[in-house]
């Protein structure tokens, strides 16, 4: 049995990720949010939900206790002092396995007329932001994951490939249900992708290139 905390367990990916993990494992969950009156009901013999500041490693090494990997879901413009202190709480709880959601282009890993536009849509911040948030998980000794999801879709699909850091995105676009598959599988065996940061997006079915390029 593995414990997992789920760090803003009130996102669309997160409470895919909870119910595939409820499904398909025998994992216990602690979900994570600023309102945990928010999924009250979701609380069961499997599931505690408590309340929390994912920028306060207080609040957050109070709920690591007996936490075998702790799953961020985390976003915004704090997310850089969120990382700071989720790498505070965890040295300090003895808790080494992280899988964290990032997003595309902190490596501006996008090429081509995409990875252009990609940037202007996220300008003013968001994206120097999860690149420093990136580089805070980076820089310490967790076994971490980063996940870096293309564009988000809420297609009713599991269909993804990954790329690793220093490689070109391959698509535009994956679906936010694939998005939790793979941090299911991670969850389900710790040992993949320790220290790896994957780019994850649709495998492209119309050539060799995307139209992108």
């Amino acid at each position: 049995m593995t414990n997992v905390l789920v760090l803003g367990a009130n996102g669309k990916i997160a409470k895919l990720a909870t119910a595939q993990l409820l499904a398909e494992s025998d994992a216990h969950l602690t979900l994570f949010l600023r309102n945990a009156k928010r999924l009250a009901s979701a609380a069961s013999d499997r599931v505690k939900v408590v309340d929390g500041d994912a920028s306060k490693p207080t609040d957050l090494q109070a709920a690591m206790a007996g936490i075998d990997v702790v799953y961020a879901n985390l976003a915004g413009h704090n997310i850089e002092a969120e990382a700071q202190a989720v790498v505070s709480a965890m040295d300090a709880a003895g808790v080494k396995r992280l899988v964290w959601i990032s997003t595309l282009g902190i490596y501006d890993e996008v090429p081509g007329a995409y990875g252009k536009w990609n940037h202007q849509m996220l300008d003013g911040g968001y994206l120097e932001t999860y690149s420093a948030a990136a580089k805070v998980i980076e820089g310490s000794d967790l076994d971490y994951t980063l996940i870096r999801p293309a564009w988000l879709s809420n297609k009713d699909e599991v269909d993804y490939e990954t790329t690793q850091k220093g490689e070109a995105f391959k698509g535009t676009e994956v679906s936010r249900k694939s998005i939790a598959d793979l941090v299911n599988k991670l969850v389900a065996d710790p040992s993949q992708a320790i220290r790896a940061s994957l780019g994850v997006n649709k495998p492209n079915t119309d050539g060799d290139k995307p139209s992108w390029y």
